[in-house]
């Protein structure tokens, strides 16, 4: 009978306990989302950098600055927001916070977004005027505008937006009037591919550096160069950018160069260094500019496809296409060899030297392009059809059709394929509005000067 009793003892507590612990599981539960509730999704107002330093950010929460002058403010802005709440830093009134004097931005975490700002009436000390750290992913820089951010001395070397990190992406921004050394924007690279996004923004004129060094975009760096970065640059505009040869400066592998507007600029987008990258469906408005380019390509598996280039002015390292010769053994800085280079279905009209092949070709780059092929392109009263400074192995040149040069080997008389729409000669089965007559590019509360007209 004691023994029974023992046993309905102890079979009670134990369902009494187990019950016990799953209400106070719930119960802490249930407090724990009440508590993330409350502390969730808070708006806090600044009006400097010392107030932001003081914040401790949490997911969902935005900060809003002041409108007026920040002068010579260095913005910290630290934090780790998720993909449902990001944390996010705006101007009171996009474009109302200006950030002038030697002030910069620091974006370091994950999801962080910032919007509205305007740099202007200042410069950089030494640091980068926009900085997504090595730590920072998912973030983004969206409806900014960096304007004549100029030292006085004009060798000092900063770069205007500095891409670390992975998965980042500035967008809907107007970048204009950098006249100092450095690159405009740069991805830099490391072991791992990056995922970067730049799209929809305006890249204004700038002016001829003189030296190396006067991108608008870098992808990558020499070192880093046999890497994979996976960046896309796409539905941008950029306007007189004359910094040097190279407008854009693919240094890295598995990129995408897409949909972007070229205007009246005195260089070309360039294969530097790195493989398996596209140049594709982007319009050349060259206008015959003195020194404007086209694409240049160097390295393995490039493919150049849909392009439209009118009036290309550039000769050899900068004719409409150029595909260059190599150093035999090249160092990671120096020139590797064209293979298996796939350019179709580009439009050229009115180019001073439509395709150049061997281009470069000296004492040192004596190493000819192998693999190359060259096939259903459209070429309008080129100047020059071909120039061949070497005689490419494996070549392969067909169906290019050609209106108002001589035909050669490859080449055929243009038939009845193209039509005239928007200004632009296109594939009557693939009518396309150009993206900048229906897409806002740049911030919605600023209007730049453009006037993008054939010539």
């Amino acid at each position: 009978m004691k023994l029974n009793f023992y046993v309905g003892l102890v079979l009670l507590c134990g369902v009494s306990y187990s019950s016990c612990a799953k209400a106070v599981e719930a119960d802490s539960l249930t407090k724990k989302v009440e508590e993330q509730a409350t502390i969730a999704d808070k708006t806090y107002t600044i009006a400097s950098a010392a107030e932001l330093n003081e914040l401790k950010l949490m997911p969902g929460d935005k900060v809003i600055m002041k409108s007026g002058e920040w002068k010579s403010q260095l913005i910290n802005f630290k934090g780790k927001g998720t993909s449902e709440k990001p944390i996010t830093l705006i101007a009171e009134i996009k474009g109302s916070v200006i950030l002038s004097g030697n002030s910069n931005l620091k974006i370091d975490g994950e999801w962080l977004v910032v919007d509205g700002l305007s740099f202007k009436n200042g410069s950089s000390l030494k640091d980068d005027v926009v900085l997504f750290t090595k730590a920072t992913s998912n973030s983004r820089l969206t409806n900014t505008s960096i304007e004549n951010y100029n030292p006085s001395d004009k060798t000092l070397d900063y770069k205007w937006v500095s891409l670390y990190g992975n998965h980042n992406r500035v967008d809907h921004c107007s970048i204009t009037g950098k006249v100092h050394q450095g690159t405009t924007l740069v991805v830099w690279l490391d072991d791992k591919p990056n995922y970067h996004q730049i799209d929809h923004n305006y890249f204004g004129p700038r002016p001829e550096l003189g030296a190396n060094g006067g991108e608008t975009i870098r992808i990558g760096t020499s070192t880093f160069s046999m890497n994979d970065s996976y960046a896309t640059v796409q539905n941008n505009i950029f306007d007189k950018c004359d910094g040097e040869v190279e407008i854009i400066s693919i240094k890295s592998g598995f990129n995408k160069i897409m949909n972007n507007l070229f205007y009246e600029c005195a260089g070309t987008v360039t294969f530097r260094h790195g493989n398996n990258s596209e140049v594709s469906n982007n319009y050349f408005i060259a206008n015959n500019v003195t020194n404007s380019g086209g694409i240049r390509l160097i390295g393995e598996n490039q493919k150049v496809h849909g392009n439209y280039l009118y009036k290309v002015a550039g000769r050899t390292l900068r004719s409409a296409i150029s595909v260059m010769n190599a150093y035999e053994k090249p160092a990671l800085n120096e020139y590797w060899q064209v293979k298996n280079a796939d350019i179709q279905n580009n439009i050229i009209v009115g180019a001073r030297e439509a395709f150049v092949l061997g281009s470069g070709k000296d004492n040192d780059r004596t190493v000819a392009p192998d693999g190359v092929n060259i096939s259903n392109n459209y070429i309008f009263n080129p100047t020059t059809l071909l120039v061949t400074q070497d005689e490419p192995k494996n070549l392969k040149m067909q169906n290019n059709q050609v209106e108002g040069a001589n035909i050669v080997t490859g080449f055929v008389k243009m038939g009845n394929d193209l039509q005239m729409s928007d200004g632009i000669w296109q594939k009557k089965t693939e009518l396309k509005k150009p993206f900048w007559l229906e897409t806002a590019i740049g911030p919605d509360w600023k209007k730049d000067n453009r006037s993008f007209i054939f010539k």
